[in-house]
């Protein structure tokens, strides 16, 4: 199937690695030109190399979660390709802890990562997807959204704003051409999931990327502030 992005314009933020890195390989497959940041230097060099080298793949070394690099990534984007159709708003999650045991310094940290910063990007990504009338917005966030999961109440806090959010905004941008989705991993074989401890069947961050693409893509264009899971079938609730 063509998606359709072919000579579009992609920003994959935290893409040195795991489902990131993933979602811009994906993206670049299907003959996109991407934008990719990471806070490692070797890791986001050596991904520039594995997705072709740069004369389609620019990478920058940026800390997404800073209030000010959003702007910059979006501005270098602009300079070097001339325009922003796809943004797949990613940062690392947050440390597992139990409901009553976390602080004011780690909630205000996980909210900045797992729900401000999407924020920021989608601000300064929109305005120009509006000016060609087509944009695709994916944030990649968590299964969690839709069933929480003990033990990771930090990442079920700012993950489910986020959603409630994306929800909102994906409504307020319909009409321009622009969508607005969530992709929701489950367990996957990342370094994350080795960090949690994560065991049993786990799915693969390349095929992960390929509904991330998906979702960025033309035929996906009447699918709008959706949060999906990949997930294994983990999600046990209806709704």
């Amino acid at each position: 199937m063509d998606l359709g992005i072919a000579g579009k314009v992609a920003l994959v933020t935290a893409a040195s690695k795991g489902l990131g890195r993933a979602s811009a390989a994906a993206l670049r497959e299907e003959g996109a030109d991407v934008v990719i940041c990471a806070r490692g230097a070797d890791d986001l060099e050596a991904t520039v190399t594995a997705l072709g080298g740069s004369e389609h793949v620019l990478g920058l070394r940026e800390d997404v979660t800073e209030a000010g690099a959003p702007a910059r990534l979006v501005a270098a984007t602009l300079e070097r390709f001339g325009r922003l159709d796809i943004l797949v708003a990613n940062a690392g999650g947050p440390p597992p802890g139990r409901a009553l045991d976390v602080t004011d310094e780690e909630i205000e940290a996980a909210v900045n990562a797992n729900l401000v910063t999407s924020i920021r990007l989608v601000r300064e990504a929109v305005p120009h997807m509006r000016a060609s009338g087509w944009g695709r917005v994916c944030c990649i966030t968590s299964y969690t959204i839709k069933q929480p999961v003990p033990g990771l109440a930090l990442s079920n806090l700012a993950r489910t704003g986020l959603w409630a959010w994306a929800k909102t905004a994906a409504n307020d941008v319909g009409e321009a051409g622009i969508t607005i989705n969530l992709a929701c991993p489950g367990l996957h074989e990342t370094d994350r999931m080795k960090q949690l401890g994560g065991t049993g069947p786990m799915g693969s961050p390349a095929d992960f990327g390929k509904v991330v693409a998906f979702l960025c893509s033309e035929p996906a264009k009447y699918v709008n502030g959706v949060a999906l899971q990949v997930d294994g079938g983990a999600t046990l609730g209806l709704l």
